[in-house]
């Protein structure tokens, strides 16, 4: 009989269900089921057995279950991040000058991307040109307890480079919002300059949200800049590969 077994026997068997239904299904059989599924080792036997452990994860781990869940579920939430899709899913975009462009790799007077992944790179023009996503986090599966109580980081990255023959400027601007949309914490970064003759080298620019208390169910990414030279055409910042992403 299952009630018979030694613990670690137990975690052992329990370790082979899918998490979806250790939550759902399992730790609602009896007692000593609940109590194993809301423990650590089971948790820390799943997160070894599926390859999450490591320099990333700390022994002393508060919540190995959301741990678990958060690492499976890791992912970029900026949709069409490298204009693959033209400005599909970039929303409240701004077209100053010639407005925005998508471009090939490494274009005119730049430089290949760090990633062989990227191919394409947003560009903009004489004008400022700004271009935002929100993010509903609900609606990609970060629960309302989830983002509350464990509070888990908000990584936000972005990548932007000039033309070597032309100087222009940069700025992101990102905002953790509440149901209301009202700002419950926010990463704006310089106006970034980028002098005309630099090496075209991508850089990328990070910031990372933690402890910003409860109410946080949006995130909202911006990001824009222009030439200084006021060229017409498309000699602005060029911007690729941005992400959010919801971690551990």
């Amino acid at each position: 009989r299952m009630e018979s077994l030694p613990e670690a026997v137990l975690i052992r068997i329990l370790a082979s269900i899918p998490a979806v239904d250790l939550v759902l299904a399992c730790r609602l059989v009896c007692c000593q089921w609940k109590n194993l599924v809301d423990g650590a080792a089971l948790w820390i036997l799943k997160c070894q057995q599926e390859g999450l452990t490591g320099a990333e994860s700390q022994e002393d781990a508060e919540n190995w279950q959301n741990f678990y869940f958060l690492s499976k579920k890791r992912k970029n939430l900026i949709k069409n991040p490298c204009g693959e899709e033209d400005l599909q899913h970039w929303g409240e975009v701004e077209n100053g000058g010639d407005g925005w462009k998508i471009e090939e790799l490494p274009g005119d007077f730049g430089k290949e991307f760090p990633s062989e992944e990227v191919h394409k790179y947003f560009v903009t023009s004489y004008e400022w040109c700004r271009k935002a996503q929100v993010i509903d986090l609900r609606a990609e599966g970060y629960w309302e307890e989830l983002m509350d109580t464990t509070q888990p980081k908000v990584v936000v990255k972005d990548w932007y480079a000039g033309r070597s023959d032309a100087g222009c400027l940069y700025e992101l601007c990102v905002r953790l919002l509440s149901e209301n949309e009202d700002v419950l914490a926010e990463y704006k970064s310089e106006t970034i300059a980028i002098p005309q003759d630099n090496d075209a080298n991508w850089t990328e620019i990070s910031h990372t949200f933690s402890n910003y208390g409860p109410g946080v169910r949006f995130v909202r990414f911006e990001h824009g800049g222009q030439d200084t030279l006021f060229w017409k055409g498309w000699y602005g910042v060029r911007v690729t590969n941005s992400s959010v992403t919801v971690e551990p």
